[in-house]
């Protein structure tokens, strides 16, 4: 079977296989990939993937509600916490992303409304042949990471946005040679 070619070990391929690039609408899932995504910031996807139960369980399950109420306590926590990336800075990003989650739900109904507002509710299906081809950023990315940064957030600079838009399948850049391309 044919896969993108960064998905050659676990637990990238399971991570492929099951949910990279497929259209995730729930906003408590979509606020786990902006967690992760910002994390991820200057590290491997692989990295965060293998920490992934650890920010599971160090975020609340992902409760934005929960994790918008963190104290200096729960920061000092999460610095000693070995099943996470433990970076000050991705850490209060965390924290205040939450806050301003729950802004943009109040305002748009949903952050997944929000979101997918940016490619008219309908994923983007590029027609990429190999790895090289697939952009660090997009247009559309660069729109996104400034709307957010506009309504407060940190850690989303247009490359965090385009590995966010890939992994919630706002964007289809599985390789054509790859067996969830036509999916």
């Amino acid at each position: 079977m044919k896969r993108c070619g960064w998905a050659t070990k676990e637990p990238n391929i399971t991570y492929h296989d099951k949910e990279w690039g497929r259209p995730q609408h729930n906003d408590r899932k979509l606020f786990e990939f902006l967690i992760l995504e910002g994390a991820q910031a200057g590290l491997s996807w692989e990295t965060i993937l293998k920490r992934r139960d650890g920010y599971k369980k160090a975020f609340s399950n992902f409760d934005v509600l929960k994790v918008s109420k963190y104290s200096q306590k729960n920061v000092s926590k999460l610095l000693k916490d070995e099943s996470i990336i433990r970076n000050k800075l991705k850490i209060n990003s965390a924290i205040n992303n939450a806050k301003q989650f729950l802004k943009i739900q109040e305002e748009f109904g949903s952050f997944d409304r929000y979101l997918w507002d940016f490619v008219d509710y309908k994923p983007i299906k590029n027609k990429f042949k190999n790895l090289s081809e697939l952009p660090a950023s997009t247009e559309i990315s660069e729109k996104l990471s400034k709307d957010l940064k506009k309504h407060g957030f940190s850690f989303v600079g247009p490359t965090i946005c385009y590995a966010l838009m890939q992994a919630i399948g706002m964007v289809n850049d599985h390789t054509q040679d790859c067996f969830l391309y036509q999916k």
